[in-house]
């Protein structure tokens, strides 16, 4: 029996595989499955090559009895055939457990974004293998990434509204909660719904990036057209920012701000701060 990760090559399944590694499980137990194996070879961990866009190449990737983590692809309105290709490799082996890296609120989560996680769902159920469903909220990263940015223009820009309120965590946090769900047992047949404990604004969110810094930041609330054109200017392609622009929206009517404490249970602390998050990426400046 071996626990494989796919997409292990991504800044979540590297964590997930460093927090297994973190509680005992040896690493000849562990499967990383990634595009290159160049790419892969400092994982530490054995190494299985193959594209989500290539069913044939899961051949071999899975056994019987296996505990399999399906990280979400990264491309909207491609996924579904992609993690068609991982479900069926993991029903054909026998695998024990098949975990999935959805969104928030799942069959609930009714914004362009959470079709593809509600496909797959679907999909996972209708092929009979024991799952997991971890619908993980925001990573923080998304936006602490951009805190030099941020205190450079001295704003954190978005069409989200002085009340709406987003429950992150950083991925450190749900890589643990998914090492958690692969190296104990319970969580078969079962659906979580992973957030942060508090649920913050945005403008608190500028007001601690100036606390922190020292430098004056504040939240500037776009209107959906407002972003549009920003993004657009960026590059940004049309379906993307449609997407973008919406997750804003969501934002504003509270699809991200629950705190069912789920993510806290399954690691076994508080989730960490947003605050701490922010700390971390100062401290590389």
């Amino acid at each position: 029996m071996s626990i494989v990760i796919t997409g292990a090559n991504g800044h979540l399944g590297r964590l997930v595989i460093a927090d297994l590694l973190a509680r005992g499980v040896p690493a000849e137990e562990i499967t990383a499955v990634v595009r290159s194996a160049e790419k892969g070879a400092d994982l530490g961990v054995r190494l299985h090559v193959a594209d989500y866009d290539q069913p044939d190449t899961f051949a071999g990737a899975f056994a019987a009895g296996d505990r399999v983590l399906l990280i979400s692809g990264s491309e909207p309105g491609r996924r579904i055939p992609q993690h068609r290709a991982v479900v069926d490799a993991a029903k054909a082996a026998g695998v024990a457990q098949l975990a999935y890296t959805g969104v928030f609120g799942g069959p609930d989560a009714w914004f362009a974004l959470a079709a593809d996680h509600r496909g797959t769902e679907q999909l996972i159920v209708e092929s009979g293998v024991p799952y997991t469903f971890l619908r993980n909220n925001w990573y923080a990263e998304m936006y602490t990434g951009d805190v030099a940015g941020i205190i450079a223009r001295g704003a954190v820009a978005n069409a989200v509204d002085s009340e709406g309120r987003i429950a992150t965590a950083p991925r450190k946090d749900f890589a643990a909660a998914a090492a958690a769900v692969l190296t104990s047992d319970g969580h078969l047949n079962a659906a979580y719904e992973l957030s942060g404990d508090t649920a913050w604004t945005f403008g608190e969110f500028a007001a601690e990036v100036s606390r922190q810094s020292g430098k004056p930041v504040a939240h500037a609330t776009l209107t959906p057209t407002e972003l549009t054109g920003i993004l657009r200017g960026a590059g940004l392609p049309d379906g993307l920012v449609d997407i973008l622009v919406e997750v804003d929206g969501a934002i504003n009517k509270g699809a991200l701000a629950g705190t069912p404490g789920d993510l806290a249970r399954l690691i076994g602390r508080p989730t960490t701060p947003i605050a701490d998050t922010i700390a971390e990426e100062l401290a590389k400046s």
